[in-house]
């Protein structure tokens, strides 16, 4: 018979307080995120309150920049968007629904009291594309056939301009007796396609390139382009000027004009139109330069709440507690208890913040000064040693937080990079190695650019030991073409 054995086992396991467990999700999260949770935990803890400006107005998180910070970003140049991304090709291209109707901005001016205008007032009102050719249509003298079937290849374009559906399909949805052919629907596609910005209503690439060729003023180079947009444009997307210079019998500088001059057309005419919203960035910390010298890092106020524990409701809970001799009332007793964590765990949060952003200031000095090249390697590890706190927290803080500068914006991540070894024994990073390589593809010859291996190769010459295929993950963050796109081929006629 089996004997029931009771037996005792003692374990040790690190486990997460219900307190800290929400530190470390505020301490994730980023700066919107962050704004989003205190205004939702001001909105459902009656035990938590914001405070005020002494003027009155809200918080600046929420209204705007205040005066400290805007004297701040005054030194700092303006943040441009990055355009490189617009070159990945256009059949790949994925892009959002938009609202197809907005307003028409012909609503008469409302003045204030003191009979100026208002600030709405002087806010661009965006037009969509379809608006934009709907008002083209309407001044049009058309029959109201001829319209509804134009209105109804307009409403069919995608937000590239481009016509995705097949005209017969288009004529379909038309609700005409008798119903449209396949002429009355190709001269609506013509009248579409004449109509502002040139290129709308194309259903490739290269009709859209030929109905802008009116825009080339030289005849002799319109029909060259039309040549090559027609039987060449693989050639023209490689650009292979010697290709095409031997397939078109022509010289490659006149060849290479032309192909200039026909990149210089709008491949995506829609994206002159709709609600496309520049994304702007809050940094969370804000570095400037001294008088005597040195760096100093200071929060930026902007996005740092104003979040205070409400005693007096505070005060009357307890004394309800004592005068009823209620042990505890839950639900009030959790609000007082998230309260008193919010509060203080938006303070560790910050302070956390911000000694990680001194910390690294303090490491990459020279970057500030010197700029990428001077960047030294830094892993999260020692970052973690100095300021006391874990690695995963050093992780926590550097994600989604920026830091402004005067040279730019940049993520706390960027600072960090793994030691790559040199020929001398020293180490290198990896940010001033992509540094290195962006000035030597800046300053390499349009007709022989650099390929991956030289680069390595001209790299070791200088003592750094970089394989050829971390040249090309490099070159691929930093968003530069192969050699082979970017090898203009011109040679002497």
């Amino acid at each position: 018979m089996n004997a029931v054995v009771l037996r005792f086992d003692q374990r040790q396991q690190q486990t997460l307080s219900p307190r800290l467990q929400h530190a470390v999700r505020l301490l994730q999260l980023s700066s919107l995120d962050f704004a989003q949770e205190v205004r939702n935990a001001l909105g459902r803890n009656p035990f938590l309150e914001g405070e005020e400006h002494e003027d009155g107005e809200g918080d600046p998180a929420h209204d705007g920049l205040s005066d400290r910070s805007a004297e701040a970003y005054s030194d700092f140049a303006p943040l441009g968007a990055d355009g490189d991304e617009a070159r990945t090709a256009l059949d790949a291209m994925g892009a959002d629904e938009r609202d197809s109707w907005q307003a028409d901005g012909h609503a008469q001016h409302s003045l204030g009291e003191d009979g100026d205008m208002s600030a709405l007032d002087t806010m661009t009102v965006q037009v969509s594309l379809r608006q934009h050719l709907h008002g083209q249509l309407n001044v049009m003298p058309l029959t109201m056939r001829d319209l509804l079937l134009a209105k109804t290849l307009v409403e069919s374009l995608d937000d590239d301009g481009y016509l995705r559906m097949e005209l017969d399909e288009v004529g379909a949805l038309v609700a005409v007796d008798p119903p449209a052919d396949a002429e009355e629907m190709a001269i609506a596609l013509a009248r579409v396609q004449a109509l502002e910005p040139m290129g709308v209503g194309a259903r490739s690439v290269a009709e859209c390139l030929k109905l802008q060729l009116h825009a080339i003023e030289c005849q002799e180079q319109r029909a060259l382009a039309a040549i090559i947009i027609d039987k060449r444009l693989e050639q023209l997307a490689a650009r292979d000027i010697n290709g095409l210079a031997r397939a078109l019998d022509r010289s490659p500088a006149c060849v290479q004009a032309v192909c200039d001059r026909i990149r210089r057309l709008n491949p995506r005419p829609g994206w002159q139109f709709g609600s496309l919203n520049a994304q702007y960035l809050t940094p969370d910390v804000i570095v400037r330069k001294q008088r005597n010298g040195e760096w100093a890092v200071t929060l930026n106020p902007v996005i740092a709440p104003r979040v205070r524990l409400n005693k007096v409701y505070a005060e009357m809970f307890q004394r309800h507690r004592i005068a009823h001799a209620d042990p505890a009332n839950t639900e009030l007793s959790s609000h007082l208890q998230e309260a008193r964590w919010t509060v203080r765990n938006i303070e560790q949060r910050f302070a956390t913040i911000l000694s990680v952003a001194q910390e690294i200031v303090r490491r990459q000095k020279h970057f500030f000064e010197f700029g990428p090249m001077a960047m030294k390697p830094m892993g999260l590890r020692e970052v973690a040693a100095e300021v006391g706190i874990h690695e995963s927290t050093v992780s926590r803080v550097t994600n989604n937080k920026y830091m402004a500068t005067p040279v730019g914006v940049f993520e706390l991540k960027y600072f960090f990079s793994r030691a790559m070894p040199t020929k001398s024994g020293s180490t290198c990073s990896g940010t001033a190695i992509r540094g290195l390589i962006r000035d030597m593809i800046d300053a390499e010859s349009e007709e022989a650019p650099l390929s991956d291996a030289e680069i390595a190769r001209q790299l070791a010459r200088q003592g750094l030991v970089v394989a050829r295929r971390t040249v090309t993950k490099y070159r691929q963050q930093m968003k530069v073409e192969a050699v082979e796109k970017r090898r203009r081929h011109i040679v002497v006629a």
